[in-house]
C-alpha cells in the first residue's frame, strides 16, 4: 500500500530558515554615515566656485527672482540624482553581502533537476514480486554496512562477527523487467518538503533503516540528523531538502498493550481493535505512508478490549468480575483491526496528496526441516544458523507465512479502492522466502544478558540463540525499498 511513514517522537516538520534581511535605509549615507545635509553640500560646492571665478574676471552676475528660481530647481535636480545613485549603490552592496552570508550559514536546498518530472518506467508488464535471485558481486551490495552512519545494531551483522558476506551480493531479478537502481537524489527531490513514514513493527523498522542507509550512503555531503531514540517516533531528517524519513512503532497498528517501544514483549497480548486515533495523530500528516503488521498476530488467540486500557486496569484493581475484554481467534482480531485501519484512511487521508503502501508478510526461517534433511533422512532443525546460500527451488513457502492474513489485507485494499483510496501492496513475501541466508542468526546485539539457562542451551546448541526473523543490512530489505522507490518514482 502506498503510504506515509511515522516514527517515535513527535515529528516536527522543518521549514526553511532564511535569515531576515536587514532593513534598508531610505536615506543615502554617501558612504560616510551622513544624511540629507551632506547631499546639499555636494550640490552647492560648484555653484560657489563658479560665482567667485566670475567676480575675478570682472563679470557681474545678477540674479533676478526668475534666476534664483532656476538655480533652485537645478539644485533640487542635482540633489535627486546624487540621492538616487547613493541609495542604489549602497543597497546593491548590502544585499549582496547578506546573501553570501546566508549561503555560508544555511545551505539552500539543491536546485531542482530539470529531469525531476521524468518517471522511472518498468519495461513491459512486470510483476516485481515474481522472479529469481541472481548472484552479483559487481553491482551489489548497494552500500557498505560500515558506511551507514545510522546503521542499527539489530541489522549490523558484520559488526557482530559475521565474516561470510556472500548474502550481500544477491540481486533480485523480476521476470520480464529489471528493478530500477535506487536513485537517492531523485527520491529526495520527490521528498522535498515532505515526510515519508514507516508505521508498524520491527520488520518495518528493518525496512526503514534500510531506506535511511540507502539515502545516507549515497549523499555523504548532505546535512542529516536522527532524533527520537527509544521513543515511539524516530525521525531521520535531510535538512537541505527539508525532508524526513520516519519510523513509528505500532506493531499491531491499533492500540495495544505492546505499544511501548522498549517494554513491549507482552505474553498476555491485548488490542483495542476499534481504536487507532492515538497512533494516527503521530503520522497523519505524512505524504508517504508505509504500513505493515503480521508477526505480532501469530498466536492462537488474542484479547480484544471492549473499552480503554485505563478502564480495564481500574476494573481489575477494583476486583470487578465482568471481563473487560473477549478472547478471540487472532485472525478475527486482525480482521477487526485492519478494518479500523482502512476506515481511518477512508475518512482522513488526503487522496490527492498521500501515497499509501502496505508491506506484505516478512517470512521467518525458524524450521530448517522445511528446506533440508539430515544424511540419514531424518529432519534437522538448526533454523537459519550457519546458512550461507538462498533456497533456489522455485515457489518455496514456509509454514510461518499464513495466507489468510494476506487475504485480509487484500480485501481491505480492494474495499478502499472502491472508495477512491489507492493503497499499493508491496508483495515481498515470496521473494524473501528464499533468503534463509540473510538473517542475523547469532551475529547480533544481545539486548539483555543471557540467563544461566540460556547460556547452557546455547553452549549445547548455538542455533538456539539465532535471530531468524530480522534481516542483515545491506540485504533483503534493500530490495523491498527498490520496489517502493520504483512505485514512488513512476
Amino acid at each position: 500500500m502506498g503510504a506515509r511513514v511515522g516514527g517515535q517522537f513527535d515529528a516536527v516538520k522543518m521549514t526553511g530558515n532564511t535569515p531576515p534581511r536587514k532593513g534598508r535605509s531610505t536615506v543615502a549615507s554617501g558612504g560616510g554615515g551622513g544624511g540629507v545635509e551632506e547631499a546639499w553640500l555636494v550640490a552647492e560646492a560648484p555653484v560657489k566656485k563658479s560665482h567667485a571665478r566670475a567676480a575675478e574676471c570682472g563679470v557681474t552676475v545678477r540674479f533676478g527672482h526668475r534666476g534664483h528660481f532656476n538655480w533652485f530647481v537645478l539644485l533640487l535636480l542635482v540633489l535627486f540624482i546624487v540621492l538616487a545613485v547613493s541609495i542604489t549603490s549602497n543597497n546593491d552592496g548590502s544585499d549582496g553581502h547578506e546573501q553570501r552570508e546566508a549561503a555560508t550559514t544555511v545551505p539552500p536546498p539543491p536546485a531542482d533537476d530539470p529531469a525531476d518530472g521524468e518517471q522511472v518506467e518498468l519495461v513491459g508488464e512486470c510483476d516485481m514480486s515474481s522472479g529469481r535471485w541472481v548472484y552479483d558481486d559487481v553491482a551489489y551490495p548497494l552500500y557498505e554496512e560500515s558506511a551507514c552512519k545510522f546503521m542499527s545494531d539489530q541489522s549490523a551483522c558484520g559488526k557482530f562477527g559475521r565474516t561470510d558476506l556472500k548474502y550481500q551480493h544477491w540481486k533480485w531479478q523480476p521476470h520480464g523487467c529489471d528493478l530500477p537502481r535506487f536513485d537517492a537524489a531523485r527520491l529526495l527531490r520527490r521528498l522535498r518538503n515532505k515526510r515519508l513514514a514507516f508505521v508498524g513493527d520491527s520488520l518495518n523498522r528493518n525496512q526503514w533503516i534500510s531506506m535511511v542507509c540507502l539515502i545516507d550512503t549515497a549523499t555523504p555531503t548532505l546535512h542529516k540528523s536522527m532524533a527520537g531514540g527509544n521513543t515511539s517516533l524516530v525521525s531521520f531528517k535531510i535538512h537541505e531538502y527539508n525532508a524526513s524519513v520516519d519510523f513509528y512503532w505500532s506493531p499491531l497498528l491499533v492500540e495495544s498493550n505492546s505499544d511501548d517501544p522498549v517494554h513491549h514483549r507482552v505474553a498476555d497480548r491485548a488490542v483495542r481493535a476499534g481504536s487507532i486515533a492515538r497512533h494516527a495523530r503521530r503520522w497523519d500528516d505524512a505524504d508517504v505512508l508505509v504500513f505493515n503488521s503480521y508477526l505480532w498476530w501469530r498466536r492462537p488467540t488474542m484479547k480484544v478490549l471492549r473499552g480503554s486500557f485505563e478502564a480495564a486496569a481500574n476494573a481489575a484493581a477494583e476486583g470487578a468480575h465482568r471481563a473487560a475484554y473477549e478472547v478471540t481467534d487472532s485472525l478475527r482480531a486482525f480482521e477487526l483491526s485492519i478494518r479500523t485501519w482502512s476506515e481511518w484512511l477512508e475518512l482522513h487521508v488526503d487522496r490527492a496528496r498521500t501515497q499509501l503502501f502496505f508491506t506484505s508478510m516478512s517470512p521467518t526461517h525458524l524450521r530448517s526441516d522445511e528446506w533440508e534433511a539430515g544424511d540419514d533422512g531424518a529432519s534437522t532443525n538448526h533454523q537459519c544458523y550457519n546458512e550461507t546460500e538462498p533456497i533456489l527451488a522455485e515457489g518455496h513457502r514456509g509454514r510461518d507465512t499464513d495466507p489468510a492474513f494476506a487475504r485480509a489485507v487484500e480485501a481491505e485494499v480492494a474495499r478502499l479502492a472502491e472508495r477512491g483510496v489507492a493503497v499499493r501492496v508491496l508483495n515481498v513475501t515470496q521473494l524473501s522466502e528464499h533468503r534463509k541466508d540473510a538473517h542475523p542468526s547469532v551475529h547480533r546485539r544481545q539486548w539483555s544478558p543471557p540467563t544461566a539457562a540460556e547460556q547452557a542451551a546455547r553452549a549445547r546448541d548455538p542455533s538456539s540463540g539465532a535471530d531468524c526473523i530480522h534481516w542483515c543490512l545491506p540485504g533483503v530489505p534493500d530490495v523491498w525499498n527498490q520496489m517502493l522507490y520504483a512505485h514512488m518514482a513512476s
